[in-house]
C-alpha cells in the first residue's frame, strides 16, 4: 500500500506544475486574462495623460 501511495503523490507533484503550465500558455486563456487586462489599463492610463497634458496646456498658455 504505501508504495502505491507514493507512486500516487510523485505523480501528483510531477503532473500538476505541467498541466498549471500547459493551461497558463493556451492562446484562448493568454487573450482572454492578459490582453484584455491590459488593454482595460491602458485606456484608463491614456485618459489620466490626456487631462494631464490639458492641465498642463492650460497652465501654459495662462503665462
Amino acid at each position: 500500500m504505501g508504495v502505491k501511495i507514493e507512486i500516487f503523490r510523485m505523480m501528483l507533484y510531477l503532473s500538476f506544475p505541467v498541466a498549471m503550465f500547459w493551461i497558463s500558455n493556451q492562446a484562448e486563456y493568454f487573450e482572454e486574462y492578459v490582453i484584455k487586462r491590459k488593454r482595460k489599463e491602458f485606456e484608463d492610463f491614456k485618459e489620466r495623460m490626456r487631462i494631464r497634458r490639458e492641465q498642463r496646456m492650460s497652465v501654459e498658455s495662462k503665462n
